[in-house]
């Protein structure tokens, strides 16, 4: 037995290949004192991922050349030193992209496999879902009677924010692409209405869904996507920037937003987030987000990827070409 790993092996351009990065193998690590070893199931693809590789300014280090790729991940302790996690706990955290991981319980959340399945840790109950917990409500303090408009709808993100919106009174307005993904947003996880970015008619699709303007505009796409939405927003509208995946695989920079004056004349106040702003809250956004699935308020839905780590790169750039319906997880 060995432990296999995701080591970057240059900066990507563009999108990301797989001379990009190499399968190591290596020895089954041992814990020290007050560590425990974690046997990984599935490892969460986030578009983050693609920032995470490169060699610019962040709210992170970039990953170095030769390290394991970084990445959210569920697992079961396997081997402890640590006093706080016993072998056989169910663990969630940043344990990268490898079959084990040793950890000393900093920024690991222990999950209910009982409340829920595993790979959905690293999803709707996990990282993604306390983005969208944090990101709306707290960033967009969306009112009942609002109007709440959410790109990438069925996405990992989009889809919790939409339903946390739905549950807050909000007439709720998803942003996807294709039918077949709009039908899941509005028909599975009851959008009032979802609107085809693909479909050519994108701001009058978006008037029509939304015609009493927007309040809360839930950003994970930007480009052409912000540009029309920013047209549409009420004043004091709130937009909260939680990705800007259109630009992610960008080999220049990208065109700035055209319609930016719409900031000035409707005063509407634009945020970045990251989850770790809250880290101090996660156990809140966990519960609650708990409470709600639970009471069936809240649908969860992971696209897992079968492939191991071999597979890693092929199934990662499914974000950056609309091809997951969901939460993408690699089961390792």
């Amino acid at each position: 037995m060995s432990n296999r790993m995701v080591k970057l092996a240059r900066r990507p351009k563009g999108m990301i290949v797989r001379d990009d990065f190499r399968l190591e193998e290596g020895a089954i690590p041992e814990p020290a004192d007050n560590q425990f070893r974690v046997k990984i199931a599935y490892v969460s693809l986030d578009p983050a991922m693609r920032g995470w590789v490169n060699d610019t300014k962040s709210y992170v280090p970039p990953v170095a050349i030769g390290e394991t790729m970084r990445a959210y991940a569920a697992g079961i302790v396997e081997k402890s030193n640590n006093p706080a996690f016993k072998t056989g706990d169910a663990v969630q955290g940043l344990f990268g992209v490898q079959n084990y991981a040793i950890s000393d319980g900093s920024r690991v959340v222990k999950v209910d496999a009982s409340q829920a399945p595993l790979q959905r840790w690293v999803g709707g109950l996990g990282m993604p879902g306390w983005t969208a917990y944090f990101g709306l409500l707290e960033v967009g303090q969306p009112k009942a009677g609002e109007t709440v408009v959410v790109s990438a709808a069925s996405g990992a993100v989009g889809s919790v924010v939409g339903q946390i919106a739905k549950i807050k009174g909000c007439h709720v307005v998803g942003i996807a692409g294709g039918a077949e993904k709009c039908r899941y947003v509005k028909d599975e996880l009851g959008f009032d209405a979802c609107v085809d970015y693909k479909g050519g008619n994108l701001a009058a699709d978006l008037k029509a869904a939304a015609p009493k303007g927007i309040d809360v505009y839930f950003e994970n796409v930007g480009g052409e996507i912000l540009d029309t939405v920013l047209m549409q927003m009420n004043v004091f509208g709130r937009i909260p920037v939680c990705g800007l995946i259109s630009a992610y695989n960008a080999t220049a920079v990208p065109e700035g937003p055209k319609n930016l004056r719409a900031v000035l004349t409707q005063r509407l106040r634009m945020q970045g987030l990251i989850v770790f702003d809250w880290a101090n809250r996660v156990p809140e956004a966990i519960s609650q987000l708990g409470q709600w699935h639970k009471e069936g308020k809240l649908k969860i839905r992971e696209d897992v990827r079968e492939g191991g780590l071999d597979a890693f790169t092929d199934v990662l750039n499914l974000l950056y070409t609309g091809g997951n319906m969901g939460k993408l997880v690699l089961k390792v």
